[in-house]
């Protein structure tokens, strides 16, 4: 698509992982390592696949994302405490598991955010657009503070808040409503920018001005069929 009006929009409710930094493969290898051990501890065949991480993972909080994919294999854990040791064999100690897993490869490889998106950051910055991040993950604001990116926004939603505040995560629409009115504005004057099709069903679900789909590997076909009303592959072609 071309460059678009940004004047008709109050509001950028930007996702984080896979829409402003590439988390998402960080996210990917933490899922994939942290589910085929699972799955071989278990001696269940078939591996965990990046598949299975665009349908029943991505974009979702943590332990929805287990038991997600649990679910979806037929296998039945108690869903335990978020307080689970990483070696509980509940929901919440698989995703804590994961969680681990994710924090170490961000410590130890860092993360850059795409120069696209930094480009439609600059470009909304100079417009005066009241940008959020609106993420499940309770990783967020160490991944914006390792990415460069944390003094960018003045509104974070992410699922620390969201886990105390009891929003529903995406596809509810409740955490980017949550953000537009935290920069003072309504559902109406705002764009999503979302990369999974969780996130852009969250988007039409809550009636927003633009829901923009970022195609990161879900497809641009699933990204419109979830309620995308643009798919673009870069942000900077927003700008």
């Amino acid at each position: 698509m071309g460059a678009m009006d940004w004047n008709t929009y109050d509001a950028a409710l930007f996702d984080l992982d896979g829409v402003l930094t590439p988390t998402a493969e960080v996210h990917m290898r933490a899922w994939a390592e942290m589910f085929n051990a699972f799955l071989t501890d278990r001696g269940i065949d078939g591996p965990y696949t990046d598949q299975d991480y665009f349908t029943y993972v991505d974009g979702k909080p943590r332990y929805e994302g287990v038991q997600s994919f649990l679910d979806s294999r037929g296998i039945d854990l108690p869903y335990g405490d978020p307080g689970d040791p990483t070696d509980a064999e509940t929901v919440c100690g698989l995703g804590n598991r994961k969680n681990d897993a994710f924090n170490a490869v961000l410590e130890r490889d860092g993360i850059e955010p795409y120069p696209g998106s930094v480009k439609l950051l600059d470009h909304l910055a100079g417009l005066g657009t009241k940008m959020a991040v609106v993420s499940s993950s309770k990783n967020a604001r160490n991944v914006l503070a390792v990415a460069g990116l944390a003094d960018r926004f003045e509104v974070i939603v992410d699922g620390a808040v969201a886990a105390s505040e009891g929003l529903p995560g995406k596809p509810k629409p409740d955490t980017f409503l949550a953000a537009a009115r935290r920069v003072g504005t309504d559902a109406a004057r705002s764009v999503v920018l979302e990369d999974a099709v969780s996130g852009v069903q969250a988007g039409r679900a809550g009636s927003f001005g633009l829901v923009v789909g970022v195609d990161r590997g879900a497809g641009r076909q699933a990204l419109l069929d979830g309620g995308a009303d643009v798919v673009v592959a870069d942000l900077e072609e927003l700008v």
